[in-house]
């Protein structure tokens, strides 16, 4: 699914006339033609963007004016002067702590996520791979590493270093206490460029979006995530959204697309929210799987079902799990949902969507077609969601 199907929290919005969402993905190395030698040399002249973004004062945007006059602000006492020592600061604290995900194929970032050597990152940027190659910032040599887990629904994945030379995990903040207008930096390997920083603010908190499904990415429905209009590009994903105080607070993973121009749509990207990132990635390093997803669930399989006009008209109910919320509200297999607390269900993805703002032991209104036509109406009381 390749389209935002809401825009706010706590409710279902209706599907903005132009904007898909496309993944921050992994960037192939075929086009950047990054070795571990010149993403190293791109690092140097990316990690110069902070300082002179934040030398012109603004909370977005690339930076302008000569680099003479920013040295005079880095210098001064004025608060254009404070924030940006406290960009250098954070930037200085945080980007030790980001690291390059190579696979055969492609590349993404990712966040050394403990002293271990384990590392956070998107689901889709790992891909069906299970051993990888991961540039640390200190070091010239890419090390080694392996999967440990991923989880597709909240698109994230841990993998390890087979060693820990001088790493420097990154500290994670409370994602629920970020308010819109807070600044905030993305940092990552767009294109290849290594140790890239961007800086932009938090433009909302809550959105439910859901990413295009195909190629790596799992077309994961990503509940509560932060909108940013940090720039967020191919080679992004798995990286950090830092907030002021040097804490992550997401991973970026969507950026949005204009349909009407067919490029990418500025000022507007999504990253999972840090509260579900170390909820998932504990786990994933714990067992090597999930066990408590905190997702809603009907506990059903099923799939889009298309009426006699070749549109989609509900979601067919494949097989119901035994003892899962469906079973005990009495649906079964060969019925169409085609609603869900009063909003229409034409497709598998809708049902994820709503499914998505809702919590487990949530009770709902679920509308269903049997095979013989006739509509009703059923509470159902949620389950969870078990991959």
């Amino acid at each position: 699914m390749n389209t935002l199907h809401s825009r706010g929290p706590g409710h279902r919005a209706s599907t903005p006339r132009r904007g898909l969402v496309a993944l921050a993905a992994m960037t192939a190395l075929a086009l950047t033609g990054c070795t571990a030698g010149s993403a190293q040399s791109s690092s140097s002249g990316s990690q110069a963007a902070p300082s002179q973004s934040a030398a012109s004062g603004g909370a977005s945007g690339a930076a302008s004016g000569s680099s003479q006059s920013n040295s005079g602000q880095a210098g001064g006492d004025g608060p254009a002067a404070a924030l940006q020592r406290q960009y250098v600061h954070v930037v200085d604290e945080v980007l030790p702590s980001i690291v390059e995900i190579r696979t055969q194929k492609a590349l993404g970032s990712g966040i050394l996520y403990d002293n271990k050597g384990h590392v956070v990152t998107n689901a889709h940027v790992v891909g069906s791979a299970t051993s990888f190659e991961v540039l640390l910032p200190s070091r010239a040599r890419p090390v080694k590493a392996s999967l440990v887990g991923t989880y597709a629904p909240d698109d994230l994945a841990v993998i390890k270093l087979a060693s820990t030379p001088n790493v420097t995990p990154a500290q994670f903040g409370d994602s629920g206490k970020l308010q819109v207008g807070d600044i905030v930096l993305a940092m990552g390997n767009p294109l290849g460029l290594s140790g890239t920083v961007t800086q932009g603010i938090v433009s909302a908190v809550g959105r439910t979006v859901s990413e295009p499904q195909g190629g790596h990415s799992p077309g994961a429905t990503l509940a509560s995530a932060i909108q940013t209009s940090a720039a967020i590009n191919p080679g992004n994903s798995g990286g950090a959204l830092v907030d002021l105080s040097g804490k992550v607070v997401g991973i970026p993973t969507l950026a949005a697309v204009d349909q009407e121009i067919g490029g990418a749509a500025p000022g507007i990207g999504f990253a999972i929210p840090s509260n579900t990132v170390t909820n998932i990635a504990d786990q994933l390093i714990k067992s090597g799987h999930v066990t408590s997803s905190h997702r809603a669930a009907l506990n059903v399989r099923v799939r889009t079902v298309v009426g006699p006009n070749g549109q989609p008209a509900g979601v067919g109910i494949v097989q119901v799990q035994q003892g899962g919320a469906a079973a005990k509200a009495g649906l079964k297999a060969g019925e169409v949902i085609v609603a869900v607390n009063g909003h229409q269900v034409s497709t598998a993805p809708d049902l994820q969507v709503l499914l998505a703002q809702l919590h487990p032991g949530d009770t709902v209104k679920v509308t269903v077609v049997s095979q013989s036509g006739q509509k009703k109406t059923v509470s159902v009381k949620l389950g969870q969601l078990k991959v």
